[in-house]
C-alpha cells in the first residue's frame, strides 16, 4: 500500500543533521532525497550492516530497498 498524497516522504530527522558523510541507518523507510548524494551509508536489515554509496539514480527510493532481507537457500550436493 502507498504513502497518502497528501503526506509528505519520510525522512528521518536524525540523519538530516548527519555532520560527516559517513550514515548508519536503521529506518530502512526513509525516503533518500537530493541531501544524501555522495554520501556512505550502513544500512540495517535486522541482520547485519549493507554499505551502499548514495548516488543520484538512487533520489526517490528507500533506503529498505539496497539491503536484502531475504536468505537464499543453498542446496546439498549429492555424493
Amino acid at each position: 500500500m502507498s504513502r497518502s498524497l497528501w503526506k509528505t516522504k519520510f525522512v528521518d530527522t536524525e540523519l538530516l543533521n548527519a555532520e560527516d558523510k559517513k550514515l548508519t541507518i536503521y529506518s530502512r523507510s526513509t525516503t533518500i532525497t537530493v541531501e544524501y548524494v555522495g554520501f556512505t551509508a550502513k544500512i540495517y536489515n535486522g541482520i547485519r550492516f549493507y554499505e551502499i554509496i548514495i548516488t543520484e539514480k538512487m533520489i526517490g527510493r528507500k533506503f529498505g530497498e539496497f539491503s536484502s532481507t531475504r536468505r537464499f537457500p543453498k542446496h546439498k550436493k549429492k555424493k
